[in-house]
């Protein structure tokens, strides 16, 4: 494999909201309160507004003469369709949407508003073009062909997926087809069994898939926001059965969806039932210590348990530690913090008390909005105005199996990213001690995404200088999702890598070398140093004290 020089580009996720924007939510009022803000700008500066409207006249002017200034980015498919280009009225429809979009962008640059407000009118603002979108409508040149090969018939379907949308969807379009995937049948469906069970969790123990296998097991949590089978979807990207088939001894906590009677469960909590869990699984393989790994929230609550035994002095029991997309620093340069104001965060929390929970749909909203072209408009297109029925995608299938979280967890998080307080020592407190993650020293290993706009690829990177030990750091060219779902054999699968991690994420970046393929063999070959002898493979499950129980995937998962 060849290593080649990184792009002198430093990719940035353009996003304006990422996970703090999802936890904290994002309230209707402190949109209005943008789109007033700009309106009495507006009035206030009518000389500033009277040239950007003469200046668009003039650019509708060039358009309607048969004129194409713009086009659109190549990343945008809603324009794909060789009408948008050929035909003289949609043509001029395209150059006149493209032409609103930069003059207000260039209104907003060029306003008296400050920094903070001005990355909020261009978030407003980017919602509003993104609705406004001539593709959104029944004149869709791909709508109106399909009207017309379908006799009609795309009207009517479409009207009742909309109407079946309102009724049970929120409102929103589906992304998936629902009637497609059973779990256990077509997703997480490698045979293991449930070993362990307490009030927050069950622990599944894999079957082994080698002749032979290393004798320190690992441990996987998943992030309490989603279930564990994005671990573990279909076999050709299943996490899962790379890991078992190259002798892994494989462990998975599946957490328990909680509701209103669970909201005093909050991260010590979790931080508790992983220790316990972690115990079982030294128990069954008779190893002294574990390999843990986490994803998103899950890597936040193994860093807390490994500084909770730090502060015990028992960080014997693990031996390495592998983050993916976990954010430990919270810090964000991203205009999604300025709706996360005190009286937001504030309000947030009340809610989710009186609640007891915060809904898994109500954050599955907000990630929706993130990228509303890719996860609302596509599929208000294909569902509503082609009346076709969603897509049957794995990975969009276990995005809408939505978990909750109990309301002490959701504070907790909330106080997480508006404190920061892993940055520093005593920060934070779980299970009654003090954490310092500098004093934390087994081996990390580190992945982040490149488009990743939930957790930004500098805030996971920055996040990896928290800890103390040997770090590894790979930055993937992927988003949020992709890049844990990184198999071998994907085309256009690359990662970046740096042995050497500086204090500024750029210029990390600038000195990495590009590799191509999968970062899974690079973590392969890191862990494998990190398991053990090999032996031959024990096919039981379980042991006398810890027997096996239900098959996986287990009972939590399955419950809404």
């Amino acid at each position: 494999m060849k290593d080649k020089p990184a792009k002198p580009g430093v990719p940035t996720p353009a996003a304006y909201l990422n996970v703090r924007s999802a936890i904290s939510g994002l309230r209707g009022r402190d949109l209005l309160s943008t789109v007033h803000q700009l309106g009495r700008h507006g009035l206030r500066h009518p000389l500033h507004t009277a040239r950007h409207l003469l200046a668009l006249g003039g650019q509708l002017g060039r358009v309607m003469l048969g004129d194409t200034p713009y086009q659109p980015s190549p990343r945008d498919t809603r324009f794909n369709d060789p009408a948008w280009q050929l035909n003289p009225l949609y043509r001029r429809g395209l150059q006149a949407y493209l032409a609103w979009q930069q003059q207000t962008c260039q209104w907003i640059d060029e306003s008296q508003l400050d920094d903070d407000d001005r990355a909020r009118a261009h978030f407003v603002f980017s919602l509003l073009n993104d609705a406004m979108s001539p593709s959104n409508t029944l004149l869709n040149p791909a709508a109106v062909k399909e009207l017309l090969n379908s006799g009609g018939l795309s009207l009517v379907r479409g009207l009742n997926h909309l109407l079946d949308d309102l009724r049970h969807n929120d409102g929103l379009p589906r992304q998936v087809n629902p009637d497609a995937f059973e779990v256990g049948r077509n997703l997480a469906s490698t045979a293991g069994a449930v070993v362990f069970r307490n009030e927050l969790l069950e622990l599944i123990q894999y079957r082994p898939m080698s002749e032979k296998q290393y004798a320190r097991p690992l441990l996987v949590v998943p992030p309490q926001i989603n279930k564990f089978y994005i671990f573990d979807l279909s076999p050709t990207n299943s996490f899962v059965q790379y890991a078992l088939k190259n002798g892994l001894k494989t462990f998975m906590i599946s957490w328990r969806n909680p509701d209103a009677r669970h909201r005093e469960w909050g991260l010590s909590s979790y931080v508790a039932a992983v220790e316990e869990a972690m115990n079982v699984c030294r128990s069954i393989t008779g190893s002294r210590d574990v390999n843990l790994l986490g994803a998103c929230a899950g890597g936040l609550t193994i860093a807390a348990l490994q500084g909770h035994l730090q502060a015990k002095r028992q960080m014997r029991r693990v031996h390495s530690a592998t983050y993916l997309v976990s954010l430990l620093d919270s810090q964000f340069d991203s205009p999604a913090s300025l709706f996360a104001d005190e009286q937001t965060l504030e309000a947030a929390k009340r809610r989710s008390y009186q609640q007891g929970v915060l809904e898994g749909r109500e954050m599955a909203r907000v990630f929706a909005w993130m990228r509303p072209n890719d996860l609302i408009w596509n599929y208000f297109v294909n569902n509503y105005l082609l009346g076709k029925a969603p897509p049957a995608f794995d990975i969009l299938y276990w995005n809408n199996d939505n978990s909750r979280l109990p309301a002490a967890l959701h504070g907790d998080l909330l106080d997480f990213f508006k404190f920061n307080p892993l940055t520093h020592a005593d920060g934070l407190e779980v299970c009654g001690t003090p954490i310092d993650l500098h004093k934390v020293t087994v081996d990390s290993f580190h992945v982040a995404g490149s488009n990743d706009h939930i957790t930004p690829w500098d805030a996971v990177y920055r996040s990896a200088l928290l800890l103390g030990g040997e770090r590894r750091f790979v930055l993937a060219n992927s988003g949020h999702v992709q890049s844990i779902l990184n198999p071998p054999g994907h085309p256009k699968a690359h990662f970046v890598e740096n042995p050497r991690l500086s204090s500024d994420p750029r210029a990390w970046y600038h000195d990495a070398q590009k590799v191509e393929g999968s970062w899974w063999p690079q973590w392969l070959d890191w862990i494998q140093a990190r398991s053990g002898a090999q032996r031959e493979t024990r096919l039981s499950l379980g042991s006398a004290n810890y027997p096996p129980m239900d098959p996986a995937p287990g009972t939590y998962v399955l419950v809404r």
